[in-house]
């Protein structure tokens, strides 16, 4: 069954992979969206603003200079782990499912569909520096968690869940 933009199915298609179960032959791929330029901000505002806290103030000052630079050390290492590693897709294939380990981590985990058992939102209990929603796999007894601000739109966390949810 193919579809338009507004995701309703096309009435006047004659598909015959409509009969078929869902994803039987469809493949999904979302692709996360890296943060290189909020990594970039904290590495300038860190180096910046710490150094200057440890030059010119007392011995407060320059333990929260120390703080901010090591804050822009810990975001210059992801910054440069988005260079290493691409940021990531969830791939739906048929009855395969590749699920990132984070952002920018490397290579994903390879699953089967039937390994999946539970896909949801967290939506009100999430620390604040996250964005909400935040999407939940769990699968072979591991969670893997997707913040909101890993995807272009909330559309795309909502597309794998419909994905993965069993039928």
């Amino acid at each position: 069954m193919t579809s338009r933009t507004s995701g309703k199915p096309d009435p006047d298609s004659d598909d015959e992979a409509a009969d078929a179960p869902r994803g039987a032959n469809e493949r999904l791929a979302i692709d996360f969206v890296h943060a290189r330029g909020q990594h970039l901000r904290w590495i300038l505002i860190g180096g910046i603003v710490g150094a200057l806290c440890i030059r010119s103030l007392g011995t407060l000052g320059q333990v929260a200079g120390v703080a901010l630079v090591a804050w822009g050390l810990w975001n210059a290492w992801k910054f440069a782990q988005t260079f290493r590693f691409p940021a990531g897709t969830v791939v739906v294939a048929g009855d395969d499912v590749e699920l990132p380990r984070g952002l920018c981590r490397g290579a994903p985990t390879r699953l089967r569909r039937a390994d999946v058992s539970a896909v949801y939102f967290v939506r009100r209990a999430v620390p604040w520096t996250q964005a909400a929603p935040v999407l939940v796999v769990e699968a072979k007894g591991e969670a893997f968690i997707y913040p909101r601000d890993w995807f272009d739109s909330e559309s795309d966390q909502r597309r794998i869940v419909d994905e993965l949810t069993p039928s």
